[in-house]
């Protein structure tokens, strides 16, 4: 298949770009759920029939032979070749599958970035891949209707599979290899007759049949010795885990880092009188939840019992697989850095608003102080109303429900006192009000906004997005309020208490106000360069989730160690900012890590937002408006810590946040607030 690309003819796509293209599954936004030994089989055999169709090598019944050794200028296929030329014997194809195999998984991240360069395929935070639509049939040389790379490659298997032609030698190779990873009954519809024709076709070609057969070959092989070579999981001692430092501090992702130090990066703890935990802390485990996590793992069982505490059932947060991947679709607008900036005016204001009520002498505490300020601008940009009056309630009532059904540490009982049953009530009024100012005629000339795409798929689907999942998803829009409150607070902690920083800030803020509020093109990467980079290390010295919950809902290797089915794991992934191979002098706050060539934030260890599917939504538009808040905060007042003599610590359930100690003074009004 030839792409023709701005009147340019490149390269053909190759036969593992193919398969990697039918394997996509447009509905899950990842792949098919091939095993892995069978995958990597059949991209190796995938790149050894490219090599075999450029003329590199052939094969027969007993052996494959190198024909050229001539490099072909492709980072995939040229180190294969390469290995091959320098075996001293021949050796037959099912060899060099098992041979190869180990090396399949970069052979799919190159596959995948070309694609993406090609623009056949869009990448999205989570690991989510998605098909691209600029690249239609006509630039691929294909006279039809417009479609997708994977619809014209379909387009060819079909005609195959359903009409009586004789197919090309590629179409027989991928056909074949398809059928080795049986995922063809996913793509396609099929009955006796052409199930018999596909067993037919993957055995016309000698170089494709001796590849199919390799393949089919070692299917169980490596998974029956698997568990063979599983290792134990360590049991970390209840004395390690009380007596150490970062118990008393509250620094959990800390806590986290020494124990996998000690124990390694995947370890068990047994608390008493609830079920055993296991622990992933390190870059190679962030590595596998990242890409493989959403194969094996679910958050449905442990988010079920909060979800319903709201009538709900099937929200974004406990969701997996498809519907999980369609909603984070719908509401990924809702939640993006482009929304926002359309609203910088509004958010400029809104800010400034809020600020007129500090008093210069006053100290006021950090947590409550910013989240309402963030409060101000999420409640009416996302739905529209002003609930600063109700706020409070909410995110204790919230915060309580965590603590009960997810973290556990209170009893079912505490969620049903008369101030939580008090509290409660501020959801409805919330929902109240929405729905209040959410009709077509108020509606009608205003920016669109969280509500109105939540309220919207509700209607054009209400099986797929029901009612009794609003008053969830209308109050989670404020519920961001508290976590982007909190790491405002750890924000201006980090910057009042640094004053070579806050003063590097206000420089920084002060560039940009000096001819009256920026626009959104004036938030360029070298204007707010400082604070961007103070933001980033900000995150990691004190992430405000820093760890994940799942289950295991297959079972699987991590890292040598077996995770059993059901097993309840707590993912550590910010345990790595504590660990000094990924950020040397790690407990230092540097905001030069981030500069080339360290961009120490390049590596697996740096996970803010979480991993994989479940990454944060919402991560670019809590960057901006992060970021427009401190530069705020720094163009108009000088903030200092309070008490003077304050050491931070962490109040770290049900997520990380500055303990209730700290405040904030008002130490001076530095230029008037004028709204």
């Amino acid at each position: 298949m030839t792409l023709l690309m701005e009147g340019v003819t490149t390269q053909p796509l190759s036969l593992p770009e193919e398969l990697i293209l039918m394997l996509l599954n447009e509905e899950t936004g990842y792949f098919h759920q091939v095993p892995g030994w069978d995958l990597n089989c059949a991209v190796i055999g995938a790149v050894l029939a490219e090599l075999s169709l450029i003329s590199r090598i052939d094969t027969d019944r007993d052996s494959l032979i190198l024909l050229d050794q001539t490099e072909v200028g492709d980072p995939v296929l040229d180190p294969i070749l390469k290995t091959i030329a320098e075996e001293t014997s021949q050796q037959e194809a099912q060899y060099w599958i098992e041979r190869l195999a180990p090396r399949a998984e970069s052979i799919i991240e190159l596959t995948l970035d070309r694609l993406v360069n090609l623009n056949i395929l869009e990448h999205h935070d989570g690991e989510f891949w998605t098909l691209s639509r600029t690249v239609g049939r006509a630039e691929l040389n294909f006279d039809d209707d417009e479609g997708t790379a994977t619809e014209f490659i379909a387009s060819r298997i079909r005609r195959v599979l359903f009409n009586d032609v004789i197919p090309y030698p590629r179409e027989v190779i991928i056909i074949g290899l398809l059928n080795t990873c049986d995922v063809l009954r996913f793509i396609f519809q099929l009955d006796d007759e052409v199930e018999a024709r596909i067993q037919a076709i993957s055995k016309i070609d000698l170089i494709g049949r001796a590849i199919t057969n390799a393949v089919s070959h070692n299917l169980a092989g490596p998974a029956l010795r698997q568990s063979g070579l599983t290792r134990k999981i360590p049991v970390v001692s209840l004395s390690k885990l009380l007596f150490n430092p970062h118990i008393r501090t509250g620094n959990v992702p800390a806590l986290f880092a020494d124990l996998a130090r000690e124990y390694g990066p995947v370890f068990e703890l047994r608390p008493p009188f609830t079920e055993p935990i296991i622990v992933l802390a390190g870059a190679e485990t962030n590595r596998w939840v990242h890409r493989q996590g959403r194969l094996h793992l679910r958050t449905r069982d442990y988010f079920s019992d909060f979800e319903k505490v709201y009538g709900a059932s099937g929200v974004l947060p406990s969701m997996d697989g498809a519907d999980h991947f369609r909603l984070r679709k719908s509401l990924s607008p809702a939640y993006s850095r482009n929304r926002l900036m359309g609203e910088m005016g509004q958010l400029i204001n809104y800010a400034r608003k809020h600020m007129a009520e500090w008093t210069v002498g006053d100290a006021y505490p950090a947590t409550r102080m910013c989240r309402r300020m963030i409060n101000s601008q999420i409640s009416p940009l996302f739905v529209s109303v002003d609930s600063q009056d109700i706020f409070d309630d909410l995110a204790e009532y919230k915060e309580r429900a965590l603590s009960t059904h997810i973290v556990k540490a209170l009893p079912k009982f505490m969620l049903k006192t008369p101030g939580m049953r008090r509290r409660a009530k501020s959801v409805d009024i919330l929902l109240e009000r929405i729905q209040s100012v959410h009709t077509p005629a108020q509606r009608a000339d205003a920016s669109r906004n969280l509500a109105d795409d939540i309220l919207s798929l509700h209607a054009s689907d209400p099986q797929f997005y029901p009612e009794s999942n609003l008053r969830f998803a209308l109050s989670a829009a404020l519920i961001a309020s508290v976590y982007l409150g909190d790491a405002f607070s750890f924000a201006l902690y980090a910057m009042a208490s640094q004053p070579e920083i806050y003063a590097r800030i206000q420089e920084e803020a002060d560039a940009l106000f000096e001819n009256g509020d920026p626009n959104p093109e004036d938030l360029t990467p070298s204007s707010i360069d400082v604070t961007h980079r103070f933001l980033m290390e900000s995150l990691r010295l004190y992430p405000i989730v820093p760890v994940s919950m799942r289950h295991v809902m297959n079972s699987c290797m991590v890292e040598g160690y077996q995770l059993p089915l059901g097993a309840k794991l707590v993912i550590a992934q910010a345990a790595t900012h504590f660990m000094d191979e990924f950020f040397p002098d790690s407990t230092t706050f540097d905001i030069d890590r981030y500069l080339p060539p360290r961009n120490e934030h390049h590596s697996p260890g740096y996970a803010p937002y979480g991993l994989g599917t479940h990454i944060c939504l919402g991560s670019r538009w809590m960057e901006t408006q992060l970021a427009v808040n401190v530069l705020m905060v720094a163009h108009y007042f000088t903030l200092k810590v309070s008490p003077d003599d304050y050491k931070l610590k962490f109040s770290p359930l049900p997520s990380m946040k500055p303990s209730k100690k700290l405040k904030f003074r008002i130490a001076e009004q530095r230029r008037p607030l004028n709204f």
